[in-house]
């Protein structure tokens, strides 16, 4: 999710007016069922001659500078014309302080994109353990994680598992993905429905369980604290853009991207259902053997709960 100009607002150059809380809990862009499951969505029924359609983004008001990132869906957005982005951003001017794309994907893609964008000198190294394929750019793995070139595309690690992004992911539940940020580096993994790792669902996550990650930023190639600082939590939604829309013409989708803004029923699926969002901080724990004292770490939780969704998350328009 390149973010062109963060003092402005300017996303994506995305066709999408993203609107006040107020107005998203008004129109039923966003609610919380009685489940407590949370439901963020695009504008599926408001027809438009030509123009934006409403959608959502938010953006956690605390900031962090590391932790593991747990998120647990029933739907994430996906469709023609569809941009959605489950992501942290660093404070300040982009891309300084670092982005991290979790989910990101567009139309009916199949394969959810995980993208580190960072000032210049932070690299991706390919034979870092991760089970996805590094994103191509003229025929070569992009190593390069500046995202001041390559038209703002960042590194990019695209999952080899259909049951990533998109209606596969959907029909088999949804499921769960987890990013974690340490002095070891970034790594991101995911798990649909049936695999989620049996200490995530009790509350009690340990990533060293989990094999390889589907993708993974190295400290040996980039110095993860000079590169990463001071980042919000981020969902949106965005419609055509520069990647959805500039790539529009080369997919199975209909029309044109702006044609297909017109319709709110071609909608119907940009909306997540999110479960919980939970947030880890690593901690040191102390023990003994008979060899004398030892030390582990595990993960405590220091919570997000989505059902003060105004409280904690910041609407930005």
């Amino acid at each position: 999710m390149t973010l062109l100009d963060v003092d402005s607002g300017i996303l994506c150059s995305g066709t999408v007016n993203y609107t006040t809380k107020e107005d998203a809990f008004a129109t039923g862009l966003a609610f919380v069922r009685p489940d407590g499951k949370v439901i963020m969505q695009g504008d599926n029924t408001t027809r438009l001659s030509q123009g934006n359609d409403r959608s959502v983004r938010i953006s956690s008001q605390a900031q962090y500078n590391g932790g593991l990132f747990i998120l647990d869906l029933d739907k994430a957005p996906w469709g023609c014309g569809v941009w959605p982005a489950f992501w942290t951003l660093g404070a300040g001017k982009w891309p300084d302080t670092g982005e991290i794309d979790i989910i990101e994907g567009v139309h009916d893609n199949e394969h959810n994109q995980v993208t580190f964008h960072t000032a210049p000198g932070c690299m991706l190294n390919p034979n870092t353990t991760f089970t996805g394929t590094v994103a191509q750019l003229g025929g070569q793995s992009n190593t390069q994680c500046d995202g001041l070139i390559n038209d703002n595309s960042g590194c990019a690690i695209i999952e080899w598992s259909r049951a990533s992004y998109g209606p596969f992911f959907d029909s088999l539940g949804g499921g769960v993905f987890a990013m974690k940020w340490d002095d070891a580096g970034i790594a991101v993994w995911s798990f649909y429905r049936q695999a989620i790792p049996m200490d995530i669902t009790q509350g009690s996550p340990d990533p060293s369980k989990w094999g390889a990650p589907v993708a993974a930023l190295s400290p040996d190639d980039c110095n993860i604290s000079q590169y990463f600082s001071n980042h919000s939590i981020v969902f949106d939604i965005t419609f055509c853009g520069d990647w959805a829309g500039n790539s529009y013409a080369s997919t199975n989708c209909p029309g044109t991207c702006a044609e297909r803004l017109m319709d709110p029923s071609n909608f119907v699926n940009a909306t997540w259902i999110i479960n919980n969002l939970k947030v880890y901080r690593k901690q040191t724990l102390s023990g003994t053997v008979e060899a004398g004292a030892i030390l582990s770490t595990s993960w405590s939780a220091t919570g997000v709960a989505f059902a003060m969704l105004g409280a904690i998350f910041t609407w930005l328009t």
